[in-house]
């Protein structure tokens, strides 16, 4: 069954995981575990040093909680709308990924946390 097509509820199964281990890698300054579900365009966008300019840029702690807002769904992608929380303050951060199947792995192509 294509990506797409699957209920909210499966896609949020697939694509939560990832998104921990890609906020995981970031709270660790782990570039390796952060990229680890990045397509290959992605990943050629946030190397190592790219990672570390992005966390030094904006003193936020660590990613805490985050809640499910909302589900794009598209041709060729799906693109998720989480609320995001950190550990410095009570901002309310807006946390949107497109995610894409590429060669049976469901990817992040997209990812911006504001």
């Amino acid at each position: 069954m294509k990506f797409s097509d699957l209920s909210v509820a499966e896609i949020l199964a697939i694509v939560e995981p990832i998104m921990d281990n890609c906020l995981a890698g970031s709270n660790e300054n782990d570039h390796g575990k952060h990229v680890r579900h990045f397509t290959r365009r992605m990943q050629s966008i946030v190397t190592p040093e790219e990672l570390s300019r992005q966390l030094s840029r904006s003193p936020r702690g660590y990613f805490t909680q985050r809640e499910f807002l909302s589900l794009f769904r598209r041709q060729q992608s799906i693109g998720v709308v989480w609320k995001q929380y950190t550990s410095l303050n009570t901002d309310e951060l807006i946390n949107q990924a497109i995610f894409k199947e590429e060669s049976g792995k469901v990817l992040i192509d997209h990812c911006m946390i504001c």
